[in-house]
């Protein structure tokens, strides 16, 4: 799995509101500013994080966005699902969106051993993203 541009965008804009949340609104120009992302591509990314239900906005003066869900109750690897897609490295080991293989060998066996490795491979991505809250990456807390 290589993290996008979109997704390593994503989760820096989160942690900001993370870092304010009870407190205050942030405008998308400060929080591209702080970390330095071009507006027009925050601006996407805000969007899609709105319509997926982890953020909100308000206009005016007091305006900007803030986080709608508690950053315990969101993990990392939803917000990665959200902007990105699977976290599996192939499709035929994907939980949320599986394909199976058309052109492999073993797609109509019992056992393959791509599929076995990969999905090893997944479960240890997900059992670490899946566990990480948006808490713990602004706090700076390892799980273990």
């Amino acid at each position: 799995m290589k993290l996008s541009k979109k997704s390593e965008y994503g989760l820096r804009a989160l942690l900001e509101l993370t870092l304010v949340h009870g407190k205050t609104t942030l405008q998308r120009h400060d929080i591209a500013a702080r970390q330095h992302i071009p507006l027009e591509f925050l601006e996407q990314i805000l969007l899609t994080l709105k319509r997926a239900g982890l953020v909100s906005s308000r206009r005016g003066v007091n305006g900007g966005y803030v986080l709608i869900k508690q950053p315990n109750e969101i993990t990392l690897g939803q917000v990665i699902r959200i902007l990105d897609g699977p976290l599996a490295p192939i499709g035929c080991v994907s939980k949320t969106a599986y394909q199976k293989c058309s052109d492999c060998p073993y797609a109509n066996k019992t056992r393959c051993p791509v599929q076995q490795v990969m999905g090893t491979v997944r479960d240890a991505i997900a059992g670490i993203l899946d566990h990480y809250s948006l808490a713990d990456f602004a706090a700076g807390s390892p799980k273990g």
